[in-house]
């Protein structure tokens, strides 16, 4: 939900705020920000991908069957698995372990009798919640160019890590000649195609929704970069809203 108008300074409520998200919103954010004077321009920088081997379709089915700690770092994973175990009429006995947020609520909604044994902010933290539950083997299902920080970190503590890559991360920049205050970015790969192609942004803010996107975007920039508290569109959006309202 997008901050109370309420909060915003009183000398700053006529100015109209131009925000790019390089992934896509609801309506319902679009149209809340636009009733806080706020423009949210939307240009998607990535696009996902089903790509599923055979051989992990029939892990998936197999896991489905059996106790199990899972891994889920994004909603792609989440969605992509479960409709292969939707596909089997099966609720999966699973303790599973995710980034909090939005995959975090997408995990609660399809299997809601599951337990969940740990969320993280970022993969750092998500996996020093599995070394501290003491687990010695895991499933993690990621896209092909997903971060190495989790699995290497588990790998390190002597944790099995079975890797099962179920979608496909595609780079799609695009120029953007609009001038904006702020830039909205949800993973590292976005960050890569905007500057594949945009290295001239001005005094524009950059948001990340989490610190492995923030690490990646100072790479490119020296631009003024705010993190979002937790992985969540829906509160990036808001922290944008009400920081450059009350920095403008």
């Amino acid at each position: 939900m997008v901050g109370n108008p309420l909060q915003i300074p009183f000398i700053m409520e006529n100015k109209l705020i131009n925000i790019l998200s390089t992934r896509p919103l609801s309506d319902i954010l679009i149209t809340n920000a636009a009733k806080e004077n706020v423009v949210l321009d939307i240009k998607s920088f990535i696009s996902v991908q089903k790509m599923i081997a055979l051989e992990s379709i029939n892990k998936i089915k197999e896991l489905s069957l059996q106790k199990a700690n899972v891994v889920f770092t994004s909603m792609n994973g989440v969605e992509i698995v479960a409709d292969i175990v939707t596909d089997l009429q099966i609720v999966p006995d699973w303790n599973i372990y995710c980034m909090g947020g939005t995959t975090l609520s997408l995990i609660k909604n399809i299997w809601p009798n599951n337990q969940i044994k740990g969320t993280g902010k970022n993969a750092t933290a998500l996996a020093e919640k599995i070394i501290a539950d003491k687990v010695e083997s895991i499933h993690f299902f990621c896209g092909n160019i997903s971060r190495v920080e989790l699995p290497t970190i588990l790998r390190k503590e002597n944790i099995q890590v079975n890797e099962w890559v179920v979608y496909e991360t595609i780079l799609t920049p695009s120029t953007i000649e609009k001038t904006y205050d702020g830039i909205l970015f949800f993973s590292p790969s976005a960050v890569e195609s905007f500057f594949s192609v945009n290295q001239s942004i001005g005094a524009s803010v950059l948001f990340a929704i989490g610190s492995t996107t923030e690490n990646t975007l100072k790479i490119f920039t020296s631009n003024t970069i705010v993190v979002g508290d937790y992985p969540e569109k829906e509160q990036l959006v808001n922290k944008a809203i009400c920081y450059l309202h009350s920095n403008g």
